[in-house]
C-alpha cells in the first residue's frame, strides 16, 4: 500500500465512524423523545387530577359575586378556579376575562380534564363566566346563591350554548 492509500483508508474509516455515531445518536434520540411526551402527559394528567381534587372539596360552598380571593367560605366563578389552580402552584388572574388571556386555546372539541371553559351567559359579547372541565362531558364551577360549588353536565347547557373558548393552563 502506498501513502495515498493509506490516508484514504484511514479517511474512509472515520467517516463510517462518524456516520454510524451520529445514526445512533439520531436513533437514540427518537427513543428518548416519546417517553419526554409520556412522562409530561402523566404530569399534567396527575396535575388535572389534584386540580380537579381541590375543586371538588369545596362542592356546595356557595356563590357570592364579587367574592374576595383567597377566602373559602363563599366563591364566585373566577375566584374559586383561581383558588383552586393556585392551591395546585398555578397562578391565574382575578377575572374570567383575565383569565381567558392565558394558557394555551383548546379547541372544544379537544377538552381534557383541568382545561378552563369561558361563557358569555349574558350574551352582551363579554366573557363572564369560566368552568374547570373535568371530563365526561361535565364541569366544575359555581355560579348563583342557591347553588355554589357543583358539577354540571356541559353538552347542551348554558355554558355550552354561550361557549366563547377554552385555555389549557396545565
Amino acid at each position: 500500500m502506498n501513502l495515498t492509500t493509506t490516508k484514504k483508508s484511514r479517511l474512509g474509516k472515520v467517516l463510517v465512524g462518524l456516520t454510524l455515531s451520529l445514526s445512533i445518536a439520531f436513533s437514540g434520540a427518537t427513543l428518548i423523545a416519546p417517553r419526554a411526551a409520556q412522562a409530561e402527559t402523566i404530569s399534567t394528567s396527575s396535575v388535572a387530577s389534584n386540580v380537579i381534587a381541590t375543586g371538588k372539596r369545596y362542592m356546595g360552598v356557595r356563590y357570592q359575586f364579587g367574592a374576595k380571593s383567597g377566602i373559602t367560605s363563599a366563591f364566585d366563578c373566577s375566584s374559586f378556579t383561581q383558588y383552586v389552580f393556585k392551591r395546585n402552584g398555578i397562578s391565574l388572574p382575578r377575572s374570567s376575562r383575565d383569565q381567558a388571556k392565558v394558557g394555551r386555546y383548546v379547541p372544544k372539541s379537544q377538552l381534557q380534564p383541568g382545561d378552563l371553559v369561558f361563557s358569555d351567559t349574558n350574551r352582551d359579547g363579554k366573557i363572564n363566566h369560566v368552568s374547570i372541565y373535568i371530563g365526561n362531558g361535565k364541569l366544575l364551577h359555581t355560579y348563583r346563591k342557591g347553588i355554589g360549588v357543583t358539577i354540571s353536565n356541559f353538552k347542551g347547557s348554558t355554558w355550552d350554548k354561550t361557549y366563547v373558548t377554552a385555555r389549557r393552563v396545565i
